[in-house]
């Protein structure tokens, strides 16, 4: 099965540490700057990064919806990793110095696609409407913590 991967980044007015604190929030500002395309948020456990376990559905487009459930950890400072229980679906979240009260936010989700036509188109739309979809977060976000 292929990787396929989606790539997500925005320069948010804010100090790298406001930022992932923000990220690392699932109990709070997580659940706040999720779009419509995400429902049923919950934390089932902890709710500050590493150890926190959440749950949402995630409905990429009208007929494919996602059932997530994942375990964050915190491999390097600036980065939190969100490992879905229920897929290959790994999304990696990079925090870093932007320039003096800039931070660059950078998203990777990855996951094992599927193979033939079906693979092919998946690789060839599904990053795009990932990425839509991770470009609303980061603006949700960016106006949360630049305020």
């Amino acid at each position: 099965m292929p990787l396929v991967e989606a790539t997500t980044e925005r320069i948010v007015e804010a100090e790298p540490e406001r930022v992932y604190d923000a990220l690392a929030d699932y109990a709070g500002t997580r659940g706040r700057v999720l779009p419509e395309q995400f429902s049923e948020y919950e934390v089932r456990e902890g709710g500050q990064g590493a150890g926190t376990l959440v749950h949402w559905k995630l409905q990429a487009t009208s007929k494919r919806i996602r059932d997530c459930l994942f375990d964050v950890t915190a491999p390097s400072p600036g980065q939190l990793v969100e490992t879905d229980r229920n897929s290959s679906m790994i999304t990696t979240w990079t925090v870093t110095p932007a320039g003096t009260g800039r931070s660059k936010v950078v998203a990777v989700t990855t996951w094992q696609g599927a193979t033939g036509v079906g693979g092919f188109f998946e690789r060839t739309f599904a990053p795009k409407g990932l990425n839509r979809i991770y470009g609303e977060v980061l603006t949700a976000l960016a106006a949360d913590v630049e305020k």
